[in-house]
């Protein structure tokens, strides 16, 4: 399984022979020109993860992916007339989509203060291998070889991360969600994870950069 991290949450994983992107925010632009995606899955309406402009060229560089998301994405998708194949997992729910099971967990963006930002959240396990929380630190029950593991965020603080990724027990983790962190600090994130769950390995993964997790 090789993933590449173009920004933020923006990532390409490859596995199996299937190409996906996940949550193609407005923190880059490097998803805009891609081709050859299977997959385009979304975990949230917020614009860092969902950016309507990058979505639209996803799907005119690749006519033939499938986008997985939520109800709520799924229906911006129709609102703003993007005509793509859309497979909806919600949380607890599962689909085979381009031969890999992906699974649904959690139904809620985690809380920043009253209503503000508050929107459906659907973190996904991809092939029983990867997962990719999106906003929220739904545990999914299940283990986990490989975690996105949020870093940063109006949301979350690093404590909440640290107990996260000690519930999880991932094999190894890499940070996302840290568009906001200038990338000389990132490696402050990756010293204080090591240090406190050293059961699972930290790597920190740059932008642009692309890492092999078999």
């Amino acid at each position: 399984m090789n993933i590449t991290k173009l920004g933020h949450c923006c990532l390409v994983l490859e596995i199996n022979g299937t190409k996906i992107v996940t949550d193609p925010g407005s923190f880059t632009t490097a998803q805009d020109t891609l081709t050859g995606i299977d997959v385009v899955l979304i975990t949230h309406e917020h614009g860092d993860h969902f950016h309507v402009d990058s979505v639209k060229a996803l799907v005119k560089n690749n006519p033939t992916c499938t986008i997985v998301t939520n109800f709520a994405v799924a229906t911006l998708i129709k609102k703003e007339g993007i005509e793509v194949v859309v497979v909806v997992i919600n949380g607890g729910e599962s689909a085979v989509v381009s031969s890999l099971t992906i699974e649904g967990f959690g139904h809620e963006h985690a809380p920043i203060y009253g209503d503000m930002g508050k929107v459906e959240n659907t973190g996904y396990m991809v092939a029983d291998t990867f997962y990719f929380p999106g906003d929220n630190f739904q545990v999914p029950g299940k283990p986990v070889e490989v975690l996105a593991l949020p870093v940063a965020g109006p949301w979350m603080k690093i404590s909440e991360a640290i107990d996260f990724s000690l519930q999880v027990k991932a094999r190894i983790a890499f940070g996302v969600h840290d568009g906001m962190i200038v990338p000389n600090f990132r490696d402050f994130t990756g010293m204080v994870l090591q240090r406190f769950v050293p059961d699972t390995m930290y790597v920190s993964l740059a932008d642009g950069a692309t890492k092999d997790f078999s």
